[in-house]
Formats: structure tokens, sequence, C-alpha cells
């Protein structure tokens, strides 16, 4: 059975997709940039990068640094980057909306220079529907059962719905965006 890749370890193979990368570059990735939701730990990164070299998905050469110091770059394989486009363009189901948007989001993040503006759209497409079932079976529930709710449970499931409904408002801005990049394409032609 081939082992799961935790989110982790996709937001290291799209990182090393965008440029080889040392583990001390990953680690300064995710201690000064918006991806700091991912520990910037040695204990976190160096094992997960291990992980990944043992399942052929990453090669790490050492290479010589500033000084007297060396230095292992990592770089996806091609069987990283089958990887990495296949977790990518999975569908969206409804269960991971409740389970990771995060890394729906980083799917999406890394969704181009991976798979192409194609993929980013389908990705969109589907996150869309998925978003779509789920704010009408929100709305559903919660006219199901909202008089009987005190009222910061009312409020706090009020407050997922909206969230759920502004996300849902973003797919549809951002599908327009791609639309729109599209026509501006074949105009410039």
């Amino acid at each position: 059975m081939k082992p799961t890749i935790p989110s982790l370890g996709y937001a290291l193979l799209g990182l090393i997709h965008q440029k080889p990368a040392s583990g001390y570059d990953l680690r300064k990735i995710f201690s000064s940039t918006s991806m700091r939701t991912y520990s910037d730990s040695p204990g976190a990164i160096y094992p997960a990068l291990r992980r990944l070299q043992k399942q052929g998905l990453i090669r790490g050469t050492v290479e010589k640094a500033s000084g007297l110091r060396q230095r292992q770059m990592f770089r996806l394989t091609p069987e990283g980057r089958a990887e990495l486009k296949k977790w990518i363009t999975q569908p969206i189901a409804s269960a991971d909306l409740h389970r990771s948007l995060e890394e729906i989001m980083l799917r999406f993040a890394f969704s181009e220079s991976v798979a192409g503006p194609s993929a980013s759209i389908a990705l969109l497409k589907s996150l869309h529907s998925a978003l779509t079932a789920s704010v009408a079976a929100l709305h559903a529930e919660f006219e199901a059962s909202h008089k009987s709710m005190p009222l910061s449970a009312r409020l706090a499931f009020e407050s997922g719905v909206r969230s759920t409904e502004c996300l849902l408002q973003w797919t549809e801005y951002a599908l327009a965006s791609y639309q729109k990049h599209a026509r501006k394409k074949g105009s410039a032609s």
C-alpha cells in the first residue's frame, strides 16, 4: 500500500516544484510568508523531506554553498511531479470542505504552475459545485433548527453559513477573472 502524504508533504512538493530548495530555504518560507500555518521546525521539515525522498518524489543532491558549507538541494522527480499533479486535479467533495479548506487553497495556489490554467479552472468549478451544495444544505439545516438554538449557537451557525457563502462568491469572482484573462489574451493575439 502506498503511504499517504500529509498536507505538509504536498506543500513541500509544490514549493520544490516552483524552485529547487534546501531544507533551510523551505523553513524560511514557512516562517516568513503566509505559509506559516505549516511548522518551520526542523523536527517537522527534515523528516517530511526524508519521507518524500524515500517515496521517490524528490531527490536531494549535496551542493556547495557560500563559504565552506554544503547544503542539500531538493528537486522534484518525475514521480513527484505526477503525484503533485494528481493531488491538485482531484475533484473536491463536500467532505473536503469540512476537512481542510486550507488544503484546497494550497492545491489551487499550485494548480496553474503545476498543471496549467485549465486545471485551475477545473478546480474552481469543482469547488463551486461543492460549495453550492454545502450552502443549500446549511440553509436547510438552519431553517430546521434555528428556532430551538440559543442565540450564541444561532450566531455561530450563521457565521459558518456566511463564511461558506463568501467563499462561494470568491469562486465566482475567480472564475470570472480567468474568463477575463482569457478574453484579454485572445484579443492580444
